[in-house]
């Protein structure tokens, strides 16, 4: 069965040597057939060959080192933005590019900038100098990681991939069976999902050792600090006349807190002289005649005594009168 082959070509990634035979049976029909399938772990002559001769090629032509380099700067500037700008065009001098950035205020109004840099490998050492140029150098993280092997054995693994996929399209051209061409497209799927993602991983890692990365932080410097008077320094007229400026200011609200406490006070006095005032108004005319009358205290006066010389005595005829010659 064809669908026997597709599985002894799953286990040997070096088989090849499909055949095909025809069967003359009653009714007779075209039929393919797998020829001589090694068994697992096993190679023909000219597997083995194209083995050796692949071996033999990788040692001739030694793989180039392949290195991630990574780095992180930490630069204090002046003028975040202008600084920002000449990173950006030594970059593109050197034929990088700038991948991401952001730029804010952090929470006491100082701007800061994060770029991330790109440049190739042969001109990071150089990058790396110019921009710490750009201010006063802060911190600064380097690394290098070699992945050659892994390199190496992702390409390897890719190369074999795809000649197993192509394998598996062989044999599905030949097949004739409903049932081989379902298995065989199931295996090819397979198949086809693993050289899709050892091409996205060699990808990846030719990506980060083709380009060097850069990731500079850029901030401004901090405000300084407030310098307080010293209170045992001479003292200049300038300072005196502020001194009394604030003096005054403070007994002038002292002045109007005492008014705004004895206010309240005020006003009932006010209140209740003008009650007074208005019953006073009130009392009948009568009254108040009297009490003037009385002296005030409700008593009367006492009648003035008589005189005792216009009062003629007793038996005498009155001046003037019918006895008077």
């Amino acid at each position: 069965m064809l669908l026997a082959a597709s599985l002894a070509v799953a286990g040997c990634s070096g088989t090849d040597g499909i055949g095909t035979s025809a069967d003359a049976k009653a009714g007779g029909g075209a039929a393919v057939a797998p020829s001589r399938v090694p068994a697992a772990g096993q190679t023909t002559g000219a597997g083995a060959a194209a083995a050796a001769r692949g071996r033999e090629d990788r040692a001739a032509k030694p793989v180039p080192d392949q290195i991630i380099r990574t780095a992180t700067l930490t630069v204090r500037t002046k003028d975040v933005q202008a600084a920002l700008a000449k990173a950006r065009t030594a970059v593109d001098g050197a034929g990088g590019y700038a991948s991401d950035e952001t730029t804010d205020r952090d929470s006491g109004g100082r701007d800061r900038s994060r770029i991330v840099l790109r440049v190739p490998p042969k001109e990071y050492d150089a990058m790396l100098g110019r921009l710490a140029g750009l201010g006063r150098l802060l911190s600064r993280e380097v690394s290098a990681k070699d992945v050659t092997d892994r390199v190496v054995d992702v390409d390897s693994r890719l190369r074999t991939q795809r000649a197993s996929v192509g394998r598996v399209r062989a044999l599905m051209d030949k097949a004739t069976s409903i049932s081989d061409i379902v298995s065989l497209e199931s295996e090819l799927s397979t198949r086809q999902a693993n050289l899709e993602s050892l091409e996205a991983e060699l990808k990846s890692l030719k990506g980060r050792t083709g380009m060097a990365t850069i990731t500079l932080l850029l901030r401004s410097p901090d405000a300084p600090p407030a310098q307080m008077p010293d209170p045992d320094g001479p003292t200049s007229f300038g300072d005196a006349l502020s001194g009394g400026w604030d003096a005054f200011m403070t007994a002038v609200r002292w002045v109007l807190v005492a008014i705004g406490a004895l206010l309240p006070f005020a006003v009932a006095a006010a209140l209740l002289y003008g009650l007074w005032r208005l019953v006073r108004r009130r009392l009948p005319l009568g009254a108040r005649t009297r009490r003037r009358a009385d002296g005030g205290d409700g008593s009367k006066a006492a009648a003035p005594a008589a005189d005792p010389a216009a009062v003629p005595a007793a038996g005498a005829p009155a001046e003037g009168g019918p006895g008077t010659r």
